[in-house]
């Protein structure tokens, strides 16, 4: 077990020592991460694992728990959204063996003996950013707004050529 997650790594060598990557990173080293955040503040811990499944699949388990600070796109104030990400990433070499992959896979295409596992931590945080942060007890808009009966009226285009209509 190693607490040093390297820049890049050998998935291959990696998955047949059944390593095992556990510690921290800050926010701040995550750079398409931080553009969908508040600030920098905060770091993930995490947990990778390389090995094989029963059917000889190999994978890279990420566990992952962290704090990302967003802003509510409701009230615009910053807010801590607490993830958790379990996933288990298959590695393939080629695009046509995701097929293959059992159900709850997802599939990694690792192109040559190198793959940079910062990219697989920030790649799941990434997904799990909510397309519109909301802090949790801040009001939803009401999907259902109707103006009034005069904005209706004058707004519409028409309301000019109905006036002239009753004139006649």
């Amino acid at each position: 077990m190693s607490d040093r997650l390297p820049e890049q790594l050998d998935p291959w060598r990696m998955v047949a020592a059944r390593r095992v990557f556990e510690g921290s990173v800050p926010l701040a080293d995550m750079p398409r991460l931080r553009s969908l955040l508040a600030d920098d503040a905060g770091e993930v811990r995490y947990s990778m694992e390389f090995g094989r499944d029963i059917g000889g699949v190999a994978y890279a388990a990420l566990v992952m728990d962290a704090g990302l600070p967003l802003e509510c796109q409701r009230s615009l104030q910053r807010f801590v959204l607490p993830v958790h990400v379990e996933q288990r990433i298959g590695l393939i070499r080629d695009e046509t063996d995701e097929d293959a992959l059992p159900p709850g896979y997802e599939a990694q295409l690792v192109q040559g003996e190198s793959l940079a596992p910062l990219d697989l931590l920030e790649d799941e945080l990434i997904l799990a950013v909510p397309a519109v942060p909301a802090m949790s007890g801040t009001e939803a808009m009401d999907a259902e707004w109707a103006p009034a009966a005069e904005e209706q009226d004058a707004i519409n285009p028409f309301a000019a050529l109905k006036a002239l209509k009753r004139d006649t």
